[in-house]
């Protein structure tokens, strides 16, 4: 993993992939898939992440004010699917059977997941007790991004040079995925 500039950070999730969140709080820790996360802003970067208020990671997040987002890759799709489908309430081994290894992140304990292209801490923002009742939106900061080179590099992904294994997952429904396609160039907009 190479360091990513803040200042580019939103760019990790920009193509608007699958994403796992990571939480912890006084020793326990977890990680659940979620689709519904995208950049706010980038100086300075923030994003936002929908996290029903009844999940385990939610009243992690709540309790620490901090949590992850890492983005997995088509190889990890098994890993993805069993951690969005299974409920660390109701297991408090769910890493170990999802299989899903972490490392806390450096400023924020958060759990970075082993394995991802691009990984994120953050700190919840302020103005999300405004939001995150009733939307279930949390909003945060990001305070350090890492990438993979092979995917990620001079600030843009590069999916088309790298194997079919490190591409995103994109969640379309019912447990149905898609892997990021091929680079589309456009042609730049005149001036009016």
């Amino acid at each position: 993993m190479q360091t990513v500039d803040l200042k580019h950070a939103y760019r990790l999730l920009n193509h608007g992939p699958t994403v796992l969140v990571g939480s912890a709080h006084a020793g326990r820790s977890n990680v659940m898939a979620a689709a519904w996360a995208m950049p706010l802003d980038f100086d300075t970067p923030k994003v936002a992440v929908v996290i029903d208020k009844s999940t385990l990671t939610r009243e992690l997040i709540d309790a620490s004010g901090v949590l992850s987002l890492c983005v997995p890759t088509v190889a990890m799709k098994d890993r993805v699917m069993a951690a969005g489908g299974m409920s660390g309430k109701n297991h408090p081994d769910k890493l170990n059977r999802c299989k899903i290894s972490t490392q806390a992140a450096p400023q924020t304990g958060a759990p970075l997941v082993d394995g991802s292209i691009a990984q994120m801490e953050c700190r919840v923002l302020p103005a999300t007790a405004h939001v995150a009742g009733p939307h279930d939106l949390i909003l945060a900061e990001v305070v350090g991004a890492w990438a993979d080179a092979r995917v990620f590099s001079q600030g843009r992904w590069h999916f088309e040079q790298a194997p079919p294994e490190l591409r995103s997952l994109h969640h379309v429904a019912g447990g149905h995925f898609y892997a990021i396609g091929e680079a589309v160039q456009a042609l730049p907009v005149a001036n009016a």
